[in-house]
């Protein structure tokens, strides 16, 4: 394997950085400060292609390979979080879950509007009471002829308000005992919010990824038309297991980004700030910390690489991507804690851009999996407890 980037994954490296660094940036202090979100962001990412880097030409997308969707993710989270959430919700739990899943007929139908931006996608798995324990799930889906009827709700839902479209995991009501053992059944769907029916409600007071929206989305007696559900009856825990393995990969590729932009505040703090009439960068702890952040995102770039290649080589990746998850995101706290100690007391105010970023990195250790949770699955695959069968479907592989 060569992880060499070549000259494309570099020429999309400089344009997300750009992006990041003007488009982003651009008002991001007051909208932190304000807990706001712009919806002119997603627009502008979908005019650069971003919203649609993975998807195939063939379906109006950019046609880049997945190690191009983790460049983009860390390059947009170096500028901030929200964007890389944005990105995440969108390309990695949404569209590329249709590229896998979908029909050709449904790929054609959504994949072209996701691509440009004209129609933003989000996920809903999480519910009020069931996050890590995901097979628990309450929001059921009824089939009623050709439609299938909708109840429930779903909690912490990124682009609850913006959202044109969202991939619902739901728990089939009338195929309670159909699953392995008796297990509950589980369905995916593709739902429009202008649907009777639905609602959402935003969250206030998170602590990070303020300039992100976040809200709650709820389901009355939804009737969704039975050819927007993704696979097949029972495929529904599948479908979010995969969306989850494209979601988290690009969790794990935009760690590397908060890593990359506390060195990039902490080297210029460090040789500017003088203490007993040198730089601070010149003292020995400070450059534990510095190059404990260097292991960090160089471990890290590796990790999300390899996920990257497994992707564009049709392997199956769900370890890999939980180790790049949990290691990476690990690495970028710990990377925005110490960010805070080289900027002293001035890193516990928002003069400087390391209290987000120490906000933000602590976010992602909850979200896609919580930090427990890929702790126990690497326990366990080393322990012979857990393993993983063929997919049913895969993604396009890169090239086609």
């Amino acid at each position: 394997m060569d992880f060499s980037l070549t000259a494309e994954h570099k020429q999309i490296q400089e344009a997300a950085y750009k992006f990041g660094q003007t488009t982003i940036l651009e008002g991001l202090r007051e909208r932190d400060r304000e807990a706001t979100s712009d919806r002119k962001v997603l627009e502008k990412m979908g005019e650069s292609g971003f919203l649609g880097v993975q998807i195939p030409e063939a379906y109006g997308g950019m046609g880049a390979d997945y190690v191009s969707l983790g460049i983009v993710c860390e390059e947009l989270e170096r500028a901030d979080t929200s964007a890389r959430v944005a990105l995440s919700v969108h390309n990695g739990l949404h569209s590329m879950t249709i590229m896998q899943w979908g029909t050709e007929q449904q790929k054609k139908r959504w994949l072209p509007d996701l691509a440009t931006g004209k129609r933003i996608g989000a996920f809903g798995l999480t519910e009020p009471n069931a996050g890590s324990d995901a097979a628990n799930l309450k929001t059921t889906a009824r089939k009623d002829g050709d439609h299938y009827v909708i109840n429930g709700q779903k909690a912490w839902i990124s682009l609850s308000d913006y959202a044109d479209q969202f991939l619902v995991i739901t728990k089939l009501v009338d195929a309670e005992k159909s699953g392995d053992g008796g297990k509950p059944s589980f369905a995916a769907f593709i739902v429009d919010r202008t649907t009777p029916g639905f609602s959402s409600r935003p969250i206030h007071g998170k602590l990070g990824v303020r300039a992100g929206n976040t809200g709650e989305i709820f389901f009355q007696d939804m009737r969704v038309p039975a050819g927007s559900m993704l696979g097949d009856e029972g495929d529904g825990f599948k479908v979010a297991m995969s969306a989850l393995d494209h979601g988290r990969y690009t969790v794990a590729s935009g760690a590397v980004g908060i890593i990359t932009a506390c060195l990039d505040a902490c080297t210029k703090y460090a040789n500017e700030r003088t203490v007993g009439g040198e730089p601070i960068g010149k003292k020995q702890l400070v450059q534990q910390m510095i190059a404990s952040m260097v292991q960090g995102r160089e471990v890290g770039r590796l990790l999300y690489y390899q996920v990257g290649w497994m992707k564009n080589t049709g392997q199956r990746h769900t370890r890999e991507c939980s180790m790049a998850k949990w290691v990476n995101c690990a690495a970028a706290f710990d990377a925005a804690n110490k960010a805070v100690e080289i900027h002293g007391a001035y890193g516990f105010c928002d003069e400087f851009p390391v209290e987000r970023y120490f906000r933000n990195s602590r976010g992602a250790m909850i979200y896609e999996g919580t930090h427990e949770i890929h702790t126990l699955m690497q326990a366990e695959y080393e322990l012979g407890y857990r393993s993983d069968k063929p997919l049913k479907r895969v993604l396009p592989t890169w090239p086609e």
